[in-house]
Order: structure tokens, then C-alpha cells, then sequence
């Protein structure tokens, strides 16, 4: 792979490059270069390319945006592809009960990556929308995916910096780590006021056929709304997706392994 005289890959500057969106919507080629450490030349030369390739576009401004191919290929992933799929019909069902936001979200790192929404005309304000990061200590579909990392996942986020969004987003270790053993006991994560003032996020965990937490369902509800009356049926819907995705529930709550996953056309018989 051919490198650059700073020794970095070609692939290396075309991450970069794409790394500038997750910043800004649009930029020049110039404010590309700057933030992307190139070369102005070096910049114009792999955004041309990129472009052609429809990985970026222009508007009428001249200026770069993300392109929709670059889109239409991230949808293909078979670990975004089937948990939508798998999740849509049972997010649908839930919606029409909460008639707020209905979220699922992936870890990404440190951070929590929303992948699908389903929302309602004067639902609450919400921070969180497709192809959106939030870290992940300050918001409830990270507590559930922070309860269910990697032990080195999750000393590492522990260890800080814990910055705050909101006077009541937890950036206490202690406090933090008390509030993933609850998520580990009860199953399911509230966080009122953690990353809005005005908004209160609860969620539970999503399996795949091998038992592991791969995502998280959530709702975000005004903060003024009692949220426990809506616990039974967003952790049933927690376990109809999981169920379509290969877990199967022993007693009721513990989600399992499973070698026979229920049929696409047994999602909405069997979940909620």
C-alpha cells in the first residue's frame, strides 16, 4: 500500500480524511487538509478520487460531504443488517406503547453508536440519532453496554477522564461502577438528566444465539414521566429481539444460548 513521505498509508489518510465528518457535516477541501493533517495537494487528490468512487459528494456550496454509497455499504454490514432487521418489528410494537424515541445502539469503543430510531411527531427533544456517538458512561443504552463489556473495556472507561454533560451525568468512578453492578442485577439502565436536562433514557440489553450482549434497546422519555411502568414491556421487547437474533429465555428473564433461531416469521408471534 503505497505511503506518504510522513510514512502514513494511503488507507491511513483516507480514514482521516472520512474522520472529519464525524466533526462537521461539510467542509472544503482546505478545512479537510488542516484537520485531517494533509497536505492541501494531498487532500484535493483524495477527495477527487473519493468522490468518484461516491464515497463523498459535493453540494451546491462546493463544499464535501459524506457520500451515500459510503452509507449503502455500512448498511450491508451483517452485524447492522441483521440486528435492524431482527428489531424493527418488535421497536414498532414498543413505539406504539411509549409514543417517544425507541433506540438501538452498538458499543463502538468507548462510545455508543445509535443505529436505528424510531421517533414521533413532539416526542422529547433527543441528542441521540442514526450514525450518532455518545460516550458511553453518560446515556442508558451505555450503562447496559458498559455493564456487559469486556472487563478491560470497562476499567478502562472507569479510569477516566468521565466527562460531564449534564450536572448529573456520572463521573464518579465509584458511583459509576455502582451503577453497572444495578444494570448487571436488575437488567435494564435508567439515566435521568444524564446526557439532557430535560430527558430520561432507559434500556436493556440485546443478545445474539451465542448469549452475549451485541446491543441495547432503548427508550428516551420526557424526565418528568415515571419510567417503572414501562420496565415490563421494554424488557419484554428486549427478549423478543433477542429471541429473533438466536437467544433463547430460560424462567422467563435469563437469556441463553440457543442452536436453533426462530424463523423471521415467528419474530412478532413470539416476542412481545
Amino acid at each position: 500500500m503505497a505511503r506518504s513521505t510522513s510514512g502514513d498509508s494511503l488507507l491511513t489518510r483516507v480514514v482521516r480524511v472520512l474522520e472529519v465528518f464525524g466533526q462537521a457535516p461539510a467542509a472544503t477541501v482546505t478545512e479537510i487538509a488542516a484537520r485531517a493533517d494533509l497536505p492541501v495537494a494531498t487532500a484535493h487528490r483524495l477527495v477527487g478520487e473519493m468522490i468518484g468512487f461516491g464515497l463523498l459528494e459535493r453540494d451546491e456550496s462546493r463544499r464535501v460531504r459524506m457520500g451515500v454509497r459510503l452509507w449503502e455499504m455500512s448498511l450491508r454490514s451483517h452485524r447492522v443488517l441483521g440486528l435492524r432487521e431482527a428489531a424493527r418489528p418488535f421497536m414498532e410494537d414498543l413505539h406504539s406503547v411509549v409514543r417517544q424515541h425507541v433506540q438501538i445502539s452498538v458499543r463502538a469503543g468507548t462510545e455508543v453508536l445509535y443505529i436505528e430510531r424510531l421517533s414521533s411527531r413532539g416526542a422529547v427533544a433527543n441528542i441521540g440519532s442514526i450514525a450518532a456517538r455518545l460516550p458511553i458512561h453518560a446515556c442508558s443504552p451505555g450503562l447496559v453496554l458498559l455493564a456487559h463489556a469486556p472487563d478491560e473495556v470497562r476499567e478502562a472507561v472507569l479510569a477516566g477522564p468521565l466527562e460531564p454533560r449534564t450536572p448529573r451525568t456520572p463521573t464518579d468512578p465509584v458511583q459509576l461502577r455502582r451503577a453497572v453492578a444495578t444494570v448487571r442485577r436488575t437488567g435494564y439502565a435508567v439515566a435521568p438528566a444524564s446526557i439532557d436536562p430535560g430527558v430520561k433514557g432507559l434500556a436493556v440489553p440485546l443478545r445474539d444465539g451465542t448469549g452475549a450482549v451485541v446491543a441495547s434497546l432503548s427508550v428516551v422519555i420526557p424526565m418528568t414521566q415515571d419510567h417503572r411502568p414501562l420496565v415490563p414491556a421494554v424488557m419484554a421487547t428486549g427478549r423478543g429481539i433477542s429471541r429473533a437474533m438466536g437467544a433463547a429465555v430460560v424462567d422467563g428473564e435469563e437469556v441463553v444460548h440457543s442452536t436453533a433461531p426462530f424463523p423471521l416469521n415467528e419474530r412478532t408471534r413470539r416476542g412481545v
